[in-house]
């Protein structure tokens, strides 16, 4: 069966509301062959999402209506795998209590400097190793850090954070040791590095589809040696990183213009 992320909007809601509403779609999804696997909540926001394997979406709505009566706002099908690399787990922890995880999550992209460039100069054999190191020292990084792994993009990598902090942290690591790679080293490897933060579903669109390619644009529009983020990871900083305000960014796909900032790493 097709896997499912829906949203809700529960304002007003508390963890224990959010929790037995829950454990009430627990007791009807059997009458109708759904699963809940597990969800998030966010009491700041007042939002919830539930992974739900079912056979459509109208009968997983089906099972909150007469369980507790709060219908999704979206839903969203989703790959299972994907679930679980972007948000750490897809079931219920135990004990289910702590199940209080808001969902928000620092998306990073990374990407080397002219990576076509390079191999025209240095040939395949000379460039993949160069790509080997880059991906060595960012997977470092992301270990220390806390960092999720979602895929490697040819040139850079893709990966998820629960915490934008540890995101931010986790990127100025990453450039701080590309700059030791490259003090000993005779071919230089620069980069660049963006990122966002956002719910995971948002306006029908694909599994954290806006944060992703906010994310990507703003690592493009990055100059070399440099991270930036978007206001959303900043407004998580709380003024523990040092941010330099870029402006309005024009972004390529998106409509309005996006406020940027670069976080200091020397």
């Amino acid at each position: 069966m097709p896997i499912f992320l829906d949203r809700h909007d529960l304002k007003g809601l508390t963890a224990a509301d959010v929790a037995e509403a829950h454990r009430k779609d627990l007791e009807v999804q059997g009458h109708y062959g759904v699963r809940f696997l597990t969800y998030w909540f966010d009491d700041t926001r007042g939002t919830a999402f539930c992974l739900i394997d079912a056979p459509d979406i109208q009968t997983a709505m089906r099972v909150h209506d007469e369980a507790h009566g709060e219908i999704a706002r979206d839903v969203i099908e989703v790959d299972l795998s994907a679930v679980e690399a972007f948000l750490g787990r897809v079931s219920d922890p135990m004990p289910v209590e702590t199940a209080i995880d808001p969902a928000m999550r620092t998306i990073m992209f990374t990407d080397i400097v002219d990576s076509t460039g390079m191999t025209a100069r240095l040939g395949d054999v000379r460039a993949v190793e160069m790509v080997r190191a880059h991906d060595a020292l960012v997977r470092r990084a992301l270990h220390r850090k806390g960092g999720r792994e979602i895929k490697h993009t040819g040139d850079g990598i893709m990966a998820a954070f629960d915490d934008a902090e540890a995101g931010v942290e986790c990127a100025r690591a990453i450039q701080q040791a590309f700059d030791a790679f490259n003090l000993a080293s005779q071919e230089k490897l620069r980069v660049r590095i963006g990122l966002d933060a956002g719910e995971p579903v948002a306006d029908h669109n694909d599994l954290f589809g806006a944060t992703v390619q906010t994310a990507a644009r703003l690592c493009q529009s990055a100059e070399p040696d440099s991270i930036v983020v978007s206001e959303e990871v900043s407004r998580f900083l709380a003024g523990r990183v040092e941010l330099v305000e870029l402006g309005q960014r024009t972004l390529k796909g998106f409509s309005r213009p996006v406020r940027a900032y670069e976080v200091a790493w020397r």
